[in-house]
């Protein structure tokens, strides 16, 4: 079983604490977004979990408790989402000097391979121009060259839960966006992939990527896995397929193109959080209808040229 850690809301930045019981007890409770009072035991133990992936846009909170989590056994990686964005789309987002230190002292825990780099969503508006994008990139690649191996884009998509925040972006502005950073990639040794798009971007060596990547899950196991791809994503999606821990509604960066938190929601919800609770928000009810997942391991055998970072 692969955890997402999760799409659904930033745990590294607001809930490190919560998680950190979860994997201690080797449970977590996890409510359906789709119904109420449905709620799932999910297994969070070493025997079962083959690898977490990380999501989050400032790991500091839960930066000392990285080294724990590998000491329970869990294989794991993290996708840090850093842009050049301020405050006019990120509301609530530590400065981005802090967060490029954060980054590196991360890699440097890590190791390379284990932290990736989103560049997510690109948004073009009058504000933020393709040429903006480029000499934004160009920038915080050169200061992250190094410390990742890769970086994972995509374009912004019109979600309706962003309340017409967001516009898509012309394939034209695409091919300009992607070419400009290709070429300053290449360079500096950083691999481009992107995020469930249709567009074609190989012509650059830009190929389509997964969050939940089996190369990269294999490398940090050490072992082949057997999972298969996840159909419950958008067409384009390459991932494989995973158990969320999250909920939406819950994360308080303020992002105004975020599709998983409606605005206001977040702090409503943040309040009812208990990090003694084995739901990440609120509690179990009697209502309540607990069903235990059915999951197991699905690693195979070792991998033989399998080099730990």
């Amino acid at each position: 079983m692969i955890v997402s850690a999760s799409r659904r809301t930033d745990i590294p930045a607001f809930y490190g604490a919560w998680m950190m019981r979860r994997l201690d007890a080797g449970y977590a409770l996890v409510r359906s977004p789709y119904s109420a009072h449905r709620v799932s035991r999910v297994p969070l133990t070493p025997d079962v979990v083959d690898c977490i992936v990380f999501w989050t846009k400032n790991p500091m909170p839960m930066e000392a408790a990285f080294p724990q989590i590998a000491a329970m056994g869990f294989p794991f990686y993290v996708q840090f989402t850093l842009t050049p964005y301020g405050p006019e789309l990120e509301q609530r987002l530590p400065p981005k000097r802090t967060l490029v230190e954060a980054f590196l002292r991360l890699s440097d825990l890590l190791g390379t391979a284990r932290v990736v780099w989103r560049y997510d969503p690109v948004i073009v508006d009058t504000a933020h121009p393709v040429s903006w994008h480029i000499e934004a990139f160009g920038r915080m690649c050169g200061r992250l060259a190094g410390f990742t191996e890769r970086c994972v884009f995509s374009f912004a998509d019109a979600y309706k839960r962003c309340g017409g925040a967001v516009r898509p972006v012309s394939e034209h502005d695409q091919q300009s966006i992607a070419r400009g950073f290709a070429e300053l990639a290449r360079p500096q040794g950083v691999a481009l992939y992107t995020c469930a798009e249709q567009g074609d971007f190989s012509a650059y060596g830009i190929l389509p990527g997964a969050c939940i990547d089996r190369a990269l899950i294999e490398r940090v196991m050490g072992s082949p896995i057997g999972a298969r791809a996840d159909q419950n994503q958008r067409p384009a999606c390459r991932c494989l397929e995973s158990v969320d821990i999250g909920a939406y509604d819950s994360c308080r960066n303020g992002c105004i193109y975020c599709y998983a938190t409606m605005p206001g929601a977040a702090a409503k919800n943040a309040a009812l959080h208990d990090p003694f609770s084995p739901l990440l928000i609120g509690r179990p009810s009697p209502s309540d209808e607990i069903r235990e997942r059915s999951l197991r391991p699905q690693r195979m055998d070792q991998l033989s040229l399998f080099e730990a970072e």
